[in-house]
């Protein structure tokens, strides 16, 4: 695959992961606007080096976003309802009250 298909590839990765992440917030517009500027801003860019750089963080915002970010929806004027994708929803152990001390 070439270098211009890999940059497409990941901008369109980007956007697809802000819209699960973003799900019906039309707030969330200003990701979709920065995904877009920073390519448009950097479109031009002939080094190899750089692009591979750029491709880096973008392929990072990307996981970040589609690993850390957890929608919230404000349900009144002091409460959130958080909104976990299921691929955040992973096994735990379970919370205790009283952790006992390692001896």
């Amino acid at each position: 695959m070439g270098r211009a298909a890999k940059v497409l590839q990941l901008f369109k990765t980007l956007h697809r992961t802000r819209q699960q992440v973003f799900k019906n917030d039309v707030r969330a517009l200003a990701a979709r606007k920065k995904i877009n500027e920073e390519f448009k801003n950097n479109k031009s860019e002939t080094s190899p080096k750089k692009i591979e750089e750029l491709m880096k963080i973008g392929s990072d915002v990307e996981l970040l976003l589609r690993k850390s970010v957890i929608q919230g929806i404000h349900t009144d004027h002091n409460t959130l309802k958080l909104v976990p994708r299921k691929d955040l929803l992973v096994e735990n152990v379970p919370y205790c009250d009283s952790p006992t001390q390692k001896q």
